[in-house]
């Protein structure tokens, strides 16, 4: 423990250096920006303010067709990740009822969700989940343990984004090894930007609904401090009851084991434990244990000089949750092999909850360098201290989870205005991860990884080229089992986009990704009872390396939008769980295995006004995906989304709009055998918009009702998809308000 107190306190006296170098260098930097801009800034209309643009459908063009602009510095485009969505404040806060951040974004074409339980969901991009995706707060990590395990939350709260960035394909290129599956890239306001056009501008949300009794509430203060100082303050709060469902609360696959295994009891002479399988097989209705609480506070300044701007945040996230429990599951979770489980005791330890705090700090400078080659410095830190706890009944401390990290990267941005456009940047973090308790599967240990990486774009013509490269170094050490690994890692991208039809882009991506394996996946070794396995990593695991092919259009179709890819990604020591067959601790042990894997599939979406007359508009709204992924062996990789299809209505006036919609989600049989199938299913939902002000569309009243036919469906991404499904009929309001 000594070790890790002295490893946390050179972690935060880097952080303390690092912030104090940049901010004691901030004064200096800024008045040679200042100066090269004063007068470019002279000649320009003054910065937007902080009030957010009009939440006019009219003027609102989807935000995953069409020219895409994200974060990426430096490019005008980001083709080389051709399945790019950008999700704005509009559409968040349309569905922000939704506590975590997978469940937020399962709409959009190539997105499923791991649903283990209302208070964690991460998301799933074309398949892949856990360790081949990042979660980021403006580019860089949100610092949790949610990657390591799907029952861990996303320390994101859902009502304070600004804007989503979700990048689908290798977005290793951007964000590091971990993203070779894709990124989410969350921008928030805790780091103030822009000066606010009046003297303080604030944001609030409220919202509550029917199915889970949730009442959530946020606000967000922006003030300006004399003529260039911004002050940013942030806070939110959630609380939910349990998840109302459509049906039986277990499968009917798990629903026949449960009563087979009461049938035996019964046969045995133990009527007691026959009724606690069959209450379980017959529990309908409601989820117990998905109850959820959450609040945040943050606090923000931002120092705006010309083209140039510093910042810095500190913020708190703090949430406990339910973890669901597949019900029958003999061992216990963080019970001893061969206790006895029975009676009113194991019903106190299967309401295992999970209390989690993070703290976070965050510097963020944007530098201007002039009109020369380079045009910006831009330089991002985090810095984060989290905990959480698994409480196996009232005040029993299961295992506890602690992560402390610090990540930053630096890009020099090129100017935009020459041919070769693009930035070049480093990336540095420093993760230190410990668990303690009866599920502690993986020992304590320290990764650490320094990435260079730079994104370039040519051409300014019907014809341009777009590459990418980065070289990564990851170092991870077990420390108390005596092992260290060191992984050298390459991924590139090369592009090329034709724009000669006049509103369209179409264009191919060749792309070679490469992931070192994580700790959990070298040093596992224990009972999660997350994934109902007894998981053994393999510390002898190589890089998992990817080469890629995608194909994509998308643009403009008279006053419609359309976005269509196609892609294949061919895996070469591809990291997976196998069923060994061997039982430890009453649970079935999965062993990390190696083997080369195929993934393919498509995404694609209309938007298309069937009316528009001016004053109103009738839009049509398509969507659909699909992913197919096979290993070497010919078995199915377990969990991949099915096919899915959205349909929508909405019609658009100045004060009202109307949104009718149906979801259709195939069945999945193509499965291991260690999972089970799931049928088809579709969902109903219907949202109606009311601005009430003309003078500002900026109040927004919702109501809506979702799974209107109260059908019992389950996300087969999902870990616990047999118990616990989607959420039943529910009705929900809310309001937005900014001025």
């Amino acid at each position: 423990m000594t070790d890790r107190k002295i490893r946390l306190a050179t972690s935060r006296l880097a952080l303390a250096t690092v912030l104090g170098l940049a901010v004691s260098a901030t004064p200096a930097l800024a008045d040679t920006a200042a100066t090269d801009a004063e007068a470019q800034a002279a000649a320009q209309p003054a910065q937007t303010g902080s009030t957010p643009p009009e939440d006019d459908l009219h003027n609102r063009q989807t935000a995953t067709t069409g020219e895409i602009i994200v974060s990426a510095a430096g490019l005008k485009e980001l083709d080389v990740l051709a399945g790019t969505s950008v999700v704005e404040i509009a559409d968040v806060q349309r569905d922000a009822v939704n506590g975590q951040i997978g469940d937020l974004l399962a709409k959009l074409p190539g997105v499923s969700s791991t649903s283990f339980a209302p208070g964690s969901a991460r998301p799933v991009l074309r398949g892949q989940q856990g360790e081949r995706v990042r979660v980021l707060v403006d580019g860089v990590g949100t610092a949790d343990v949610s990657n390591t395990s799907v029952d861990h939350a996303t320390t994101i709260e859902p009502i304070t984004i600004e804007r989503i960035e979700v990048l689908r394909g290798p977005a290793v290129l951007l964000y590091g090894s971990q993203a070779i599956g894709g990124a989410v890239n969350v921008i928030d306001k805790r780091i103030p930007t822009r000066m606010p056009d009046e003297a303080f501008h604030l944001d609030a949300f409220a919202g509550i609904d029917s199915a889970t009794n949730l009442r959530t509430g946020a606000a967000s203060l922006d003030a300006g401090i004399g003529s260039n100082l911004v002050f940013h303050l942030d806070g939110s709060w959630r609380d939910t009851g349990n998840m109302d469902i459509g049906g039986f609360q277990l499968s009917p696959q798990l629903r026949e084991e449960l009563l087979e295994e009461a049938a035996e009891k019964i046969a045995d002479g133990e009527p007691e434990e026959a009724a606690e399988f069959r209450e379980a097989a017959d529990q309908r209705g409601f989820v117990p244990n998905s109850d959820m609480r959450s609040w945040t506070l943050n606090a923000g300044l931002g120092l705006i000089l010309g083209e140039s701007t510093f910042g810095a945040a500190i913020g708190w996230y703090d949430t406990n949750y339910g973890v669901i429990k597949r019900p029958g599951l003999k061992h216990e979770h963080g019970g001893e092999e061969g206790e006895d489980h029975g009676g009113e005791e194991e019903k106190e330890e299967e309401n295992v909850r999970i209390d989690l705090q993070q703290f976070r700090a965050d510097f963020k400078g944007d530098i201007y360098l002039g009109d020369g080659a380079l045009e910006r410095l831009k330089v991002r830190v985090g810095y984060s201290d989290y905990t959480h706890t698994e409480f196996e009944g009232p005040g029993e401390v299961g295992t506890v989870f602690d992560s402390t990290s610090i990540e930053a990267r630096a890009e020099l941005v090129q100017n935009a205005a020459g041919v070769l456009r693009g930035a070049t940047g480093v990336q540095f973090l420093h993760r230190d991860f410990s668990a303690v308790g009866a599920e502690a599967y993986v020992p304590p240990n320290l990764t650490d990884q320094l990435a260079v990486f730079t994104l370039q774009e040519w051409g300014t013509g019907s014809v341009q080229i777009e590459a990418a490269a980065r070289a990564e170094f990851t170092d991870v050490e077990a420390q108390t089992v005596g092992i260290a690994r060191d992984y050298e890692t390459f991924s590139g991208a090369l592009g090329l986009v034709y724009q000669g039809i006049e509103g369209v882009r179409i264009g191919i991506n060749g792309s070679r990704a490469e992931r070192a394996p994580s700790a959990e996946e070298l040093f596992s070794d224990g009972p999660h009872i997350a994934t109902q396995a007894f998981e053994v990593g393999d510390a002898d695991l190589r890089t998992e390396r990817a080469w890629g092919l995608e194909a994509y259009a998308r643009g403009s179709i008279g006053a419609g939008t359309f976005n269509l890819t196609a892609y294949r990604q061919w895996f070469d020591n591809y990291i997976f769980l196998e069923d060994t067959g061997a039982e430890e601790d009453d649970l079935p042990v999965f062993q990390y295995l190696q083997q080369d894997a195929d993934f393919w599939g498509f995404e694609a979406e209309l938007n298309y006004p069937v009316i528009d007359t001016g004053s109103f508009r009738l839009m049509t709204d398509l969507r659909a995906s699909y992913t197919e992924a096979e290993l070497a062996d010919g078995t199915a990789v377990p969990r991949i989304p099915p096919l899915a299809l959205l349909g929508a209505l909405e019609a658009q006036t100045d004060a009202f709009d109307v949104r009718g919609e149906v979801q259709w989600f195939g069945e999945q049989d193509r499965v291991t055998a260690f999972e089970t199938p799931t049928d088809s299913f579709t969902l109903v939902n219907a949202l109606v918009a009311w601005r009430p002000f003309t003078q500002n569309r900026n109040v927004t009243v919702l109501v809506a009702a979702d799974n209107i036919f109260d059908v019992n469906g389950r996300r087969h991404a999902s870990f616990t998809k047999d118990f616990v499904p989607l959420i039943g009929r529910n009705f929900r309001a809310s309001v937005r308000l900014s001025f």
